[in-house]
C-alpha cells in the first residue's frame, strides 16, 4: 500500500488548501492512500478534532476516497510531522512552500544553513514534495 502524508493547518488556510490539492493529485497519480495531518500544538491548545478536520477538508474538496484524518498533539510541528511520516512508513510527504519556510526557520535555530528538503530526506525514507502555494 502506498501512502502520502500531507500536514495542514486548521482551519484550512489558503496555503493549506493548495498543499492539500497537490497532495490529492499526488495520491491519485500514485494510487495511494492519503493521511491528512494536523499538528495541534500543546502551547496553543486548539482542541482540534479529527471530525472537525475531516469536515473542513470535505467542505473544500468533497469526500476523499482512501483518506484518513489525523490530529496529533506536539510541541514542535516539524518533529511531529517527521514522527507521523516515520510511524506510518509513508512513501511521500507533501509540504507547502510556506511550511518549508517554517521548517527552515526552526532548523535555523540549530543549524547554520538548514536545507529543509535534505533534512527531511535524511530523517524520513520517502519522497518530499513541495507544493507551490
Amino acid at each position: 500500500m502506498t501512502l502520502v502524508v500531507v500536514p495542514v493547518r486548521y482551519p484550512l488556510s489558503k496555503h493549506s488548501r493548495a498543499t492539500l490539492a497537490e497532495a490529492t493529485r499526488v495520491a491519485e497519480e500514485r494510487d495511494a492512500d492519503l493521511t491528512v495531518l494536523h499538528v495541534d500544538l500543546y502551547q496553543e491548545t486548539g482542541e482540534v478534532t479529527r471530525t472537525g478536520l475531516k469536515r473542513a477538508v470535505e467542505q473544500e474538496f468533497g469526500p476523499l476516497d482512501r483518506a484518513r484524518y489525523v490530529v496529533r498533539r506536539g510541541f514542535l510541528v516539524e518533529e511531529t510531522i517527521v514522527d507521523e511520516v516515520v510511524a506510518e512508513d509513508a512513501d511521500a510527504v507533501v509540504v507547502g512552500s510556506k511550511q518549508v519556510g517554517r521548517f527552515r526557520q526552526a532548523l535555523g535555530r540549530f543549524l547554520d544553513d538548514p536545507d529543509v528538503e535534505r533534512f527531511l530526506r535524511e530523517k524520513v525514507d520517502c519522497d518530499v514534495i513541495t507544493a507551490a502555494g
